[in-house]
Order: C-alpha cells, then sequence, then structure tokens
C-alpha cells in the first residue's frame, strides 16, 4: 500500500523564483518518489503559473 502527497508550488514567471528543483529533493531525501507534476493554474499567456507535486511512498505497516 502506498501513501500520497500532494505540494503546491509556483512554476516561477517574471519575477518569481520557481522552488520545483528544492521542493523535490527535499521530499526524495525523506523517502518520497516522485510521480507526477500537475499544472494547476495557468497565466493570462496559457503558461503553466502554479503546479501540484505528487509524491508517493510505501505505507509503513
Amino acid at each position: 500500500m502506498y501513501e500520497y502527497i500532494f505540494v503546491e508550488t509556483s512554476l516561477g514567471g517574471l519575477w518569481a523564483e520557481s522552488k520545483h528543483q528544492e521542493t523535490i529533493t527535499k521530499y526524495a531525501n525523506e523517502g518520497w518518489r516522485l510521480v507526477q507534476v500537475l499544472p494547476t493554474n495557468y497565466n493570462g499567456h496559457g503558461k503553466p503559473a502554479f503546479s501540484e507535486i505528487i509524491f508517493e511512498r510505501l505505507k509503513a505497516e
């Protein structure tokens, strides 16, 4: 059985700094495996502005 965690993050922009690489590394070091990066919000130009990063790991029994 697996457990999942969903982390919302900004994909950056003109003045925003993207933190997705740091987020993925942080959770990987905690034993989570990256499943998918899912865009959730788009800016006025049709580009993803925010995303949900989905991680999984085996549930401790």
